[in-house]
C-alpha cells in the first residue's frame, strides 16, 4: 500500500482490531498488569492468543513491555502515550454499544461500564 493512500480508519483498525486488543488496552488503562493478571481479566483469551495480541500491541507502540531481571522473571505491561490516546475512541465505542443495547431492550453489563479510562489518564 502506498503511504499516500492509507485510509485513517483502516490504520486505526490495524492497530486496535483483534478479538482482545480493545479489552487489553482498557484493562491497562487502569494500571500496569502482568500476563497472569491479564489472563484472569480476559478469561476467554487463550494464553497463545493473549500473547499474540500483546505482541501486536507492542509492535504498534500502544503498550510497553517491561521485563525485570529477577528470578522468576517478572514482566509488566502498561500503556504508552499512544495507547492512552486511544482511550477516547474506546470510551466512544463502549458508549455507542451501550446505547445500541438499550435500544434493543438489553442492559449493558460488563467491566467497562464501571471505569472511565479518560478520567484516569488526565
Amino acid at each position: 500500500m502506498d503511504k499516500r493512500e492509507i485510509c485513517p480508519v483502516e490504520a486505526t483498525l490495524e492497530m486496535i482490531g483483534g478479538k482482545y486488543k480493545a479489552l487489553i488496552l482498557w484493562h491497562l488503562s487502569e494500571d500496569k498488569l502482568r500476563f497472569s493478571e491479564l489472563r484472569k481479566a480476559i478469561k476467554s483469551a487463550t494464553p497463545k492468543m493473549l500473547t499474540q495480541q500483546l505482541r501486536e500491541l507492542e509492535a504498534h507502540n500502544l503498550i510497553h513491555r517491561e521485563v525485570y531481571p529477577v528470578i522468576p522473571p517478572k514482566v509488566e505491561y502498561s500503556l504508552t502515550d499512544t495507547g492512552r490516546s486511544l482511550m477516547p475512541i474506546l470510551v466512544a465505542m463502549r458508549d455507542w454499544g451501550a446505547n445500541y443495547l438499550r435500544k434493543k431492550d438489553m442492559e449493558p453489563c460488563c467491566f467497562m461500564m464501571d471505569t472511565d479510562p479518560i478520567a484516569q489518564t488526565n
